[in-house]
C-alpha cells in the first residue's frame, strides 16, 4: 500500500489531488467544529466570570449532584421520547399513505416538507401567536364553534412543544421511510400475496424488517435532534411554566448567559455531548443487532 502511494506514482498522485480537494473541508470543521470543542472541554476546567480560574473537575461534578440539572435531562429525555416515537409513527404512517397511487400526492409531499425547511425561529414564533390564549388563532376557532377556550401552553407545555417539533420534521421523516418504501423490490410482496399473505402480515412480515435501516437513521438522528432541542422551549414557552419545559440546551444557555458562568455551561455541554454520543452508539449497535436477527 505504501508503494502505491509514492509520490512518483499514479496512485500517489490521485491521493495528493485527494486530499487537496478534501483540505478545505478539512480546515472548515478544524476551525469551526473541533477548535470550539476543544474550547469547550477546556473551558469547563475553568472558573469565575472570564473562566479564569483552575478548577479541574469541580464544575463536572457539580453538574452531575444539581437537581437542576437533572431535572433539565429529565425534561429533555421525555421531551425526546415523546419526539423519536412520533418520528417513527408518523413518518412512516404518511409515507405509506403517500406511497398509495394517490392523485396529487406529489403537491401533498411538498407541503408536508415546506416546514421542515422553515427555521425554529419561524415556526415557533408561528405556533406561539397560534397557541396564545387569548389573541391566538386555535382559541378563536374553539370559541366560534362554542368550545371553552384552551390553556394550551400552561396544560401540557412539553407535549405542545413536542407536538410542534414534530409538525416540523415529520415531512423529512416522512420522505426517508418513502425511499425506503421504494426501495423495496415488489417481487417480495408478489410472493408474499401468491401464498395468501394479507397487507398487514405483509407489513409485518416484509415492509417493517426491510426498513430496518431507515427506522434506525430515523430514531438517530430524532434522538440527536431532542437532546440538542433549543428554539421550541425558548421562544414558544421560555423553558415554562415554571422549568416544565426546561429543555437541557436552554439550562445551558440560561447558565452561560444569565449567570454568565462559562464554566459550569461549558461543563454540562461536554456532559451531554458525552450523553448524546453514548446513545448513539448504543442505538447503533442495538440497530445492526436487529438487522442481522432480521
Amino acid at each position: 500500500m505504501r508503494r502505491l502511494l509514492r509520490p512518483g506514482t499514479l496512485q500517489g498522485r490521485y491521493a495528493r489531488t485527494a486530499y487537496l480537494f478534501l483540505l478545505p473541508a478539512i480546515l472548515f470543521f478544524a476551525a469551526f467544529f473541533y477548535l470550539p470543542i476543544g474550547n469547550v472541554v477546556a473551558t469547563g476546567f475553568r472558573t469565575g466570570p472570564m473562566a479564569d480560574q483552575w478548577t479541574g473537575l469541580g464544575n463536572y461534578t457539580q453538574a452531575l449532584a444539581d437537581p437542576a440539572v437533572r431535572h433539565s435531562f429529565l425534561v429533555t429525555a421525555g421531551f425526546s421520547v415523546i419526539v423519536v416515537i412520533g418520528s417513527i409513527v408518523l413518518g412512516l404512517a404518511l409515507a405509506l399513505a403517500i406511497d398509495q397511487p394517490l392523485k396529487g400526492r406529489v403537491v401533498f409531499r411538498v407541503v408536508l416538507l415546506v416546514p421542515y425547511l422553515t427555521s425554529v425561529a419561524i415556526v415557533g414564533l408561528l405556533w406561539r401567536n397560534i397557541l396564545d390564549p387569548e389573541l391566538g388563532v386555535l382559541n378563536r376557532v374553539l370559541l366560534a364553534l362554542g368550545l371553552p377556550a384552551q390553556q394550551w401552553l400552561n396544560t401540557a407545555p412539553l407535549l405542545t412543544i413536542a407536538a410542534v417539533t414534530l409538525w416540523q420534521s415529520v415531512g423529512y421523516t416522512m420522505v426517508l421511510f418513502l425511499a425506503g418504501l421504494q426501495g423495496i423490490p415488489e417481487t417480495y410482496h408478489e410472493a408474499a400475496k401468491i401464498d395468501g399473505a394479507d397487507a398487514w402480515r405483509r407489513f409485518w412480515r416484509i415492509t417493517l424488517p426491510l426498513l430496518a435501516p431507515t427506522t434506525l437513521f430515523v430514531s438517530v438522528m430524532a434522538v440527536i435532534s431532542g437532546l440538542q432541542a433549543f428554539g421550541q422551549a425558548y421562544i414558544i414557552t421560555g423553558g415554562g411554566p415554571g422549568d416544565a419545559t426546561d429543555l437541557s440546551v436552554f439550562h445551558i444557555f440560561n447558565v452561560a448567559f444569565r449567570t454568565r458562568d462559562f464554566g459550569y455551561s461549558s461543563a454540562q455541554s461536554v456532559l451531554l455531548l458525552i450523553v448524546i454520543v453514548a446513545f448513539t452508539l448504543v442505538q447503533l449497535r442495538a440497530g445492526r443487532r436487529s438487522e442481522v436477527t432480521y
